[in-house]
C-alpha cells in the first residue's frame, strides 16, 4: 500500500506540473496567436443591401485590407431591424477580430438617440477601428418640380395649409427632416421608404414633394437632369455643383449633417488585433487609390484613428440628442 501511495502522489505531482505548465504557456499561446492575425479570412458584416454607398465601401477597403494583411476580407450582408440584425451579429461572434462590423452614423449615433429598446450598447459594446468616410446629404427634387429653388421650398411650406411631404429612408434621415422644419419654423410630413431607389422613383413620379438622400446616390439623376439638388447639408458648396448652396449658408448656419462610415469590432477584442487592424487601415486610407474612390463617389476620407473615432461617435450621439429634443422627437 506504501508503494501504491508514493506511486500516486508522484503521478499526481506530476499532473499538476504539467496543468502549470500548459496553463503557463496558454497566454504566450494566445498571444502568438494575436500577433500572427490574420491567419483566415475575415467576415465584414454590413447592416445595409448590396449596392448601397456603405457595403460599396465595404468591399473597397475590405480589398485594400486583403492586399495589406494577406488574408481574404468576406462582405457579408445582413439587413433588418433597424440594423440590429447585423449589430447582433457582430456581438454574438467570437471577439478574436475575424469579424468586423461595417459601422454609420445611423447604427453608432441615431439609433441609440431614436430607438427606444436596442438589442446593443454602440459604444460599450463595440470599439472602432478607425473612420472611413464622411458624405453629404441633399434636398431633392424631380426637374419639373415647382419648387426651383430651396426659399422657394421652404416659402411654400411656410404657406401651405398642410405640411410638405419629405421622404427618407432611414432614421438619421428622418431627424434630419424634423431638425430642418424645426429650424425654419415650418411643418413636412416624413414618408418613410425602405431605401433611396424608391424615394427617387417616387420623385420621379412626382409623388413626393422633395426628398431627403444621400448625396452622391443622387449625383447621376443630377447629372442626367432628371433630378435638381436644393440645397446640400455640408459646411461648403460642392466643387462638382458650385450652383447648389448649402443648408448652413441658406439662413440656418448651425445645420450642418453628414452620413460617415467607420470599421468597429467587439469592445473585448484583443489590443494586439485592433492595433493591427488599425495601423493597416491607416495605411490603405493614405493610398492613391483610396483618394480615387472618394473623389469618384464624392465623399471625403475620414482617416480618424480609433481614438479619434471614438471621441467623434459620441460627440454625434450628445448632438444628435440635442436635436432630437429641439425638434421634439421622442424615440419610438
Amino acid at each position: 500500500m506504501k508503494k501504491i501511495s508514493l506511486m500516486t502522489r508522484v503521478v499526481g505531482a506530476l499532473w499538476l506540473s504539467c496543468v502549470c505548465l500548459v496553463l503557463g504557456l496558454l497566454p504566450r499561446i494566445s498571444q502568438a496567436q494575436h500577433n500572427d492575425y490574420p491567419t483566415r479570412s475575415v467576415k465584414v458584416i454590413v447592416p445595409f443591401s448590396t449596392g448601397s454607398g456603405a457595403d460599396h465601401a465595404s468591399r473597397f477597403f475590405g480589398d485594400l485590407l486583403a492586399k495589406q494583411l494577406g488574408q481574404n476580407f468576406l462582405v457579408e450582408n445582413k439587413t433588418g431591424a433597424a440594423g440590429m440584425l447585423a449589430m447582433n451579429t457582430v456581438k454574438a461572434a467570437p471577439a478574436d477580430g475575424y469579424t468586423i462590423l461595417m459601422g454609420s452614423n445611423s447604427l453608432m449615433a441615431v439609433n441609440p438617440i431614436m430607438l427606444k429598446e436596442l438589442s446593443y450598447d454602440a459604444v460599450k459594446d463595440f470599439k472602432p477601428i478607425g473612420g472611413l468616410t464622411r458624405g453629404v446629404n441633399v434636398i431633392a427634387v424631380a426637374k419639373d418640380s415647382k419648387y426651383k429653388t430651396f426659399a422657394e421650398l421652404l416659402a411654400a411650406a411656410k404657406a401651405s395649409a398642410v405640411p410638405l411631404n419629405g421622404g427618407t429612408y432611414a432614421l438619421g434621415y428622418q431627424l434630419s427632416l424634423a431638425w430642418l422644419a424645426n429650424v425654419a419654423s415650418v411643418k413636412f410630413e416624413n414618408i418613410a421608404y425602405k431605401g433611396a431607389g424608391e424615394i427617387m422613383v417616387s420623385l420621379l413620379g412626382n409623388q413626393l414633394d422633395f426628398g431627403i438622400i444621400s448625396f452622391n446616390g443622387a449625383v447621376p439623376l443630377l447629372k442626367s437632369g432628371k433630378f435638381r439638388a436644393l440645397a446640400l447639408s455640408s459646411e461648403k458648396r460642392h466643387p462638382d455643383f458650385p450652383e447648389v448652396p448649402t443648408i448652413a449658408e441658406s439662413g440656418f448656419p448651425e445645420f450642418t449633417n453628414y452620413t460617415w462610415t467607420s470599421f468597429y469590432v467587439r469592445s473585448d477584442t484583443p489590443d494586439q488585433v485592433t492595433n493591427k487592424l488599425e495601423d493597416a487601415l491607416q495605411t490603405v486610407l493614405a493610398t492613391p487609390m483610396a483618394k480615387e474612390y472618394a473623389d469618384q463617389v464624392l465623399v471625403e476620407l475620414m482617416p480618424f484613428k480609433a481614438e479619434q473615432m471614438r471621441r467623434y461617435q459620441i460627440e454625434e450621439i450628445a448632438r444628435f440628442a440635442k436635436i432630437a429634443k429641439e425638434a421634439g422627437l421622442q424615440p419610438q
